[in-house]
């Protein structure tokens, strides 16, 4: 009913930026919250930032001053800018949207896409 599609994910190295997108399909009434989730090889999925529809953001400690998320409602997309990046940056990267459907416009429900990977090495 919803698909979320991620793409940016790359091999950098430190130092180095790479903007991540993720794009919502499907039939819903509207998107809330949209937003970033990694998860590294051992650990559990942590949260990188978040955005409401009206562009307030929350970022994780680790991803204060060198991340940046932004949407396009229009589109139905969400972006993270990653600058200064580090091995510890080293995740699949996935993204959430709480989403009302059509059918259900009172409901919400979060859905996830299927990660994408971004590997920070020299």
């Amino acid at each position: 009913q919803v698909q979320l599609v991620e793409s940016g994910g790359d091999l950098v190295q430190p130092g180095g930026s790479l903007r991540l997108s993720c794009a919502a399909s499907g039939m819903f009434f509207v998107i809330n919250d949209m937003g970033w989730y990694r998860q590294a090889p051992g650990n559990q999925r942590d949260l990188v930032a978040t955005i409401n529809r009206g562009g307030s953001t929350n970022y994780a400690d680790s991803a204060k001053g060198r991340f940046t998320i932004s949407r396009d409602n229009a589109k139905n997309t969400v972006f993270l800018e990653m600058n200064s990046l580090k091995p510890e940056d080293t995740a699949v990267y996935y993204c959430y949207a709480n989403v009302a459907l059509i059918t259900a416009p009172s409901r919400q429900d979060n859905y996830w896409g299927h990660g994408t990977q971004v590997t920070v090495s020299s």
